[in-house]
């Protein structure tokens, strides 16, 4: 019993370890950068104007984790959703993994935005201009360039079809004595005092700094313990029904029932036994 951790040990430790990991931190880190840019319209409009290359952009709006519902097929959370003065729809996801910022994945972010800002009756022409934009930990295109602009364009004579949908990878690797450099140096650097952008090193310091922006950040941590230990336990139930598949004693539902699985996620593992 002597070298059991009480529940005050363990939550003091757990406070430790939050404050190590919030040093850490940097915008490239998706909870982070969720907090950091939640409701921020001033970071955004530094972000986008240089990524975008559009001086003066106004930002009217920032939301952080947008559920973009598909009632039939596969939905999607946008890490930030931005809405401009003039109207442009822009979804930025930071991604530090390479698999995370398929292309594939780009595509399917815009006709996501697309489906979900026509309402019914509405003509097509007022859909508005939407930007896809990635900022990636490394250079994913692996052209060297700080970004790659993608459009559909005529192949036959080189114009641009103009429909208003863009994609945009940006190169978090990049550096240099340019916007661009110093901003990719801001999203990988961990102390606010060796930011270039005072805004967002504002921002940083504001949730690694102040008694209010750790707390926030350790409700975070926490939640994410509590999703991590939840998960576990689903891995930990998931293995148990596929040992009682194996034994071919009890059905499906009876599984479920004894599991707390659900019917279909149990038929799914009853599949994988079978192939």
């Amino acid at each position: 019993m002597g070298n059991m951790e009480s529940v005050t040990d363990r939550d003091d430790r757990h406070h430790q370890e939050d404050l190590e990991r919030i040093k850490g931190f940097c915008l490239m880190d998706d909870e982070f950068m969720t907090k950091c840019f939640e409701g921020d319209t001033k970071s955004m409009e530094l972000v986008l104007g240089i990524v975008m290359d559009i001086p003066g952009l106004k930002v009217r709006k920032v939301r952080t984790q947008v559920f973009v519902e598909n009632l039939l097929n596969r939905s999607v959370r946008l890490d930030i959703l931005a809405t401009d003065s003039s109207g442009r729809k822009i979804n930025v996801e930071i991604q530090r993994s390479d698999k995370g910022a398929g292309r594939k994945r780009a595509r399917y972010n815009s006709s996501m935005m697309d489906v979900n800002l026509l309402k019914k009756g509405e003509e097509f022409d007022v859909l508005p201009e939407t930007w896809v934009i990635f900022i990636t930990e490394n250079d994913v295109i692996g052209r060297g360039k700080p970004f790659y602009r993608i459009e559909r364009c005529m192949l036959d004579t080189g114009e641009k079809f103009g429909d208003g949908s863009h994609i945009l990878y940006v190169n978090g690797a990049y550096r240099g004595e340019t916007p661009i450099g110093r901003l990719m140096h801001d999203f990988a650097c961990t102390d606010p005092d060796e930011m270039y952008y005072g805004v967002l090193a504002d921002r940083v310091r504001y949730f690694k700094e102040s008694k209010e922006g750790v707390v926030t950040m350790s409700r975070v941590l926490e939640e994410m313990r509590y999703k991590s230990m939840q998960e576990g336990r689903k891995e930990e139930r998931k293995e148990m029904v596929v040992r009682m598949l194996q034994t071919g004693k009890l059905t499906v539902g009876e599984i479920a029932e004894y599991s707390g699985l659900e019917v279909e996620e149990v038929e799914e593992l009853a599949g994988v036994q079978k192939v």
